[in-house]
Parts: structure tokens; C-alpha cells; sequence
């Protein structure tokens, strides 16, 4: 009995160790999605993308999804200070209680700064920031190179060929190429990233909490740099 319970209280005390609190930060067709998924797998933490709990908000039409609505209803941003509560919000549940990953989420300078003071609050700072870094040219030369049908297949002309050039192998429609994934789009999208995300970088460099990995490999190759960066903060 004793064996037992000396076993179940070493694997929950293993279990608080490997988790971690960490922000992921890549640009558009960086992998990001991809990444975020292995590594909640493997640390178990909860993978909480801004999008998605603004979405379930508004969904259980909670005060602060009928607020973030009313901005959104009128095309506005949704400010800095809703999107700070429904962050607060999350990760006061159960399950983050271990830790968490950040997808999203901060964007800006003052949502880095109410981040720390949530976490401050709790005694329970960040461990880490990753940022998966990809050079432009390779993130252009992915993203451009998506061909979608109407049927809803999607193809890449290196990665994920059709057999027949330009033809659906799902209902052998034409492919088409869409307007944000031209090359002219693809580019703006990548300023605005970096015009918006570069003073975050250095805000958590200052911080020394920022790790780079090097997001240009295979996805295994990918996850194993990321790997060895998190293994240390266990």
C-alpha cells in the first residue's frame, strides 16, 4: 500500500516538474501549428491559442465575450484590456494549474507587461519564450505554393504535389492559387508580422527569457532542437 502511494505521489511530483510555462512565438507558415501540438503532447501542458478562447468566449457568450462582440460587431479591435481579462480568465483554470503554452498571445509590448503582471501575481513567471525563426524567402517560397480546390483539398507544389499539374486528385477540379497566398501578400503579411512582434523579441531577450530555434529542418529535426531548449527548464 505504502509502495503504491509512494509511487502515485513521485509521478505527480514528476508530472509538476516536466510542466512548464512558456509563450511560442513564429511567423506565418513557420510550422507553429505543427510545433504546438508535439510539444503539448509531450510536456502536457494546455495549448491556449488567443483565437480559439475568444472564439469558445463568444460561444458561451461569457461578460467578457459579449464585451470583446460589441468591439467586434462595430470592426473594431478588440483592446488591450478585454483581451487582458479573458487571458486572466484562462489561465485561472484547473489545468493550467501546471503550466500552459501561449499561442497568440502577447502581440504587443503593454499585453507582454500585463502578462507578467498575471503571472507575478500568481508567483508563477514564465519559463521560457520560443521563437521558431524562419528566414522570409523560405516562409514566401512555402506559402506561395499552396494550391487549394473548391472541393476543399489543399496541395503544395514541392511538398504536396497534385499527380496532374493544377488538377484536384480528390474531384480532378482546377486548383487555384488563393489572393493571400500571392507572393506580393505573403510578404506584407511577414512586415506586419515582424513590425509587430521584433519589439517583443527584444523585450524578452532583455528579459533573458527568449530561446531561438532554428525553424528551416524537417519537422522531427524541428522538434528535437525544440526539444533540447525545454528539457533544460525541467
Amino acid at each position: 500500500m505504502w509502495r503504491v502511494f509512494l509511487g502515485c505521489c513521485l509521478f505527480i511530483c514528476l508530472e509538476a516538474v516536466f510542466r512548464m510555462r512558456l509563450v511560442l512565438l513564429g511567423p506565418p507558415g513557420a510550422g507553429k501549428g505543427t510545433q504546438a501540438k508535439r510539444i503539448a503532447d509531450e510536456y502536457r501542458v494546455p495549448h491556449i491559442s488567443t483565437g480559439d478562447i475568444l472564439r469558445e468566449n463568444l460561444r458561451a457568450e461569457t461578460p467578457l465575450g459579449l464585451e470583446a462582440k460589441g468591439f467586434m460587431d462595430r470592426g473594431e479591435l478588440v483592446p488591450d484590456e478585454v483581451l487582458v481579462g479573458i487571458i486572466r480568465d484562462r489561465l485561472g483554470k484547473p489545468d493550467c494549474a501546471g503550466g500552459f503554452m501561449l499561442d497568440g498571445y502577447p502581440r504587443t509590448i503593454p499585453q507582454a507587461t500585463a502578462l507578467g503582471e498575471i503571472l507575478g501575481e500568481k508567483g508563477t513567471p514564465l519559463d521560457v519564450v520560443l521563437n521558431i525563426d524562419v528566414p522570409d524567402e523560405e516562409l514566401v517560397s512555402r506559402l506561395s505554393g499552396r494550391r487549394m480546390c473548391e472541393c476543399g483539398a489543399s496541395y503544395h507544389v514541392q511538398f504536396n504535389p497534385p499527380a496532374v499539374e493544377g488538377v484536384c486528385d480528390a474531384c480532378g477540379g482546377r486548383l487555384y492559387q488563393r489572393d493571400d497566398d500571392k507572393e506580393d501578400a505573403i510578404r506584407n503579411r511577414l512586415q506586419v508580422y515582424s513590425d509587430q512582434t521584433q519589439p517583443l523579441i527584444d523585450f524578452y531577450s532583455k528579459e533573458s527569457l527568449l530561446a531561438s530555434v532554428d525553424g528551416t529542418g524537417g519537422i522531427d529535426e524541428i522538434f528535437a532542437a525544440i526539444k533540447k531548449i525545454l528539457d533544460a527548464y525541467k
